[in-house]
């Protein structure tokens, strides 16, 4: 059973797609082409909302004092003992270790 076909232009820039089974979404009509374009219009307005939606919430969980990414590794007082550890000339995997964090970690404090 055939149920539709879709061509592509020779300069591979256009999709021409004809679904027997529904024939709003012929491309090859203008009718088609028509509903289609309305319907990808609408998504894009959809996902507009949407991200304007998140970015609102987003703002106002900031000035909640809500913090985004990933927890921190070590606390305050961990990082002022690291970075006093490193001042001191000791090597960083040695302080990394006794963290449980890499030496890249240290090196970036």
């Amino acid at each position: 059973m055939l149920v539709g076909y879709a061509r592509v232009s020779t300069d591979g820039q256009t999709l021409d797609a004809q679904l027997i089974a529904d024939a709003w979404a012929d491309t090859t009509t203008p009718h088609g082409e028509l509903m289609i374009t309305i319907l990808a219009g609408l998504a894009t307005f959809e996902r507009h909302l949407i991200r304007a939606r998140t970015d609102e919430g987003r703002k106002r969980a900031q000035a909640r004092g809500v913090r985004f990414g990933r927890p921190m590794k070590l606390s305050a007082f961990q990082i002022k003992e690291a970075l006093a550890r490193r001042e001191a000339g000791e090597p960083m995997a040695d302080i990394g270790r006794s963290y449980g964090v890499s030496h890249s970690t240290i090196s970036r404090l």
